[in-house]
Parts: C-alpha cells; structure tokens; sequence
C-alpha cells in the first residue's frame, strides 16, 4: 500500500517504522526536505521510502497520515485539501488549547470527498513502537467510515500491532478524543508512565 504521512517527528517516524517493515511504501511530506533529521529518517527506512514536498507526497498516496503539530493542521489542510478527495485520511494530530482536539471540520470543509479517519491521536508512540504488554495486544479505539476503507484501516493498525475498535462513524469523534485526555489524565496528572494503555474486554 502506498501510504504518505505528512509530518516526520516521533509519531510519523515510529509509524513510517513500523509500515515499512509491513511491506508498505511511504512517502515522507515535509515543509523542509532539507531538515538533516528527516533525511536521516527516511535514509533509515529504506528503498520503500522517500521524502518529498508535502504538496507531491500527498499526490502519491492511497493513505495520508497527518502527524503534525495541532496548531498547523488547519492551516496544512486548507492549503493542500484539494489534493485528497477520494483518499483515506487519517487524523493523528491533537489540537491542544482550542475548543476542540481533532480536525474534523477541516476536513469536511477544505477537503471534501475525502474518507476521514481519526486515529493514532489517544496513546503515545511507546505504544505504538511496542503494544504488547507482556502477553496483551493494546487496543487502539478510531472512528472513520463503515465501508470498503474500514478493512484498509483496520489493516494498518493490525501492521502497528494494535486490535482495532471502532467507535463508530466520524461523528463519533468526541470519543476517540476521550480516550486522549483519559490517556493523558493517567500519563501526566496521575503520573502512571508513558508505557500505559487500553484494553477492551467483553464476555
């Protein structure tokens, strides 16, 4: 599959780890693809990788990732929104500060047509880069659409070593939001670890 994410620090880069060692091909979108540290990361990952302009890695993928600061993604999708109707899109940004952490009206507004996902955003890339908990498989808990792009997905968090839950369709995005600030109530305000996340149990 080929998967663009935009944004190279810790989230993008243990993403763009894992996927590359899944067998897919990434394209990295920068706004400065002279940064010596992107080049080193996408030197790290591979022939299945490359760096680009954000403009032409998102031209390249099926999948686009963003994995930016919060505070850039409305000003990123307004000027590059355009380029991803008909692509899946997942969300992992946290907007802190604002009314609101997900970008979800961004999207609906500068990128229509587009099959928006929000994921990626409620644990840290400890969890990412390793999800077993001795001989438990954390659960990562999304929204997005319930049609053909779900299985695609799933598929992706399955490459990270997570279990998928859906939560529902994108207006169930409160929730995946949710699960964020509990993670972040835990991490910081009870102090519990970085290494800390979710598991859904049913009967």
């Amino acid at each position: 599959m080929k998967i663009t994410i935009i944004g190279a620090k810790v989230i993008g880069g243990t993403l763009a780890r894992k996927w590359v060692a899944a067998g897919h091909t990434l394209a990295i979108g920068v706004r400065n693809t002279g940064n010596p540290e992107v080049q080193k990361l996408v030197r790290e990952l591979g022939e299945n990788a490359s760096l680009h302009t954000v403009d032409t890695a998102i031209a390249s993928g099926d999948v686009v990732v963003f994995a930016i600061p919060g505070s850039a993604m409305e000003e990123t999708i307004k000027a590059h929104g355009r380029l991803l109707r008909g692509k899946i899109v997942i969300d992992a940004a946290n907007k802190t500060g604002g009314k609101g952490m997900n970008s979800a009206a961004e999207f609906a507004q500068y990128a229509p047509g587009a099959k928006v996902f929000r994921a990626f955003n409620n644990l840290g890339w400890e969890n990412f880069d390793d999800p077993r908990f001795g001989e438990t498989v954390a659960d990562l808990l999304y929204c997005g659409p319930g049609d053909a792009s779900q299985a695609v997905m799933e598929r992706l968090i399955e490459d990270i070593g997570l279990r998928p839950i859906r939560l529902g369709d994108l207006d169930k995005v409160h929730l995946a939001d949710s699960v964020a600030e509990i993670w972040f109530a835990l991490v910081f305000g009870q102090r519990m670890g970085r290494r800390l996340a979710f598991k859904v149990l049913t009967k």
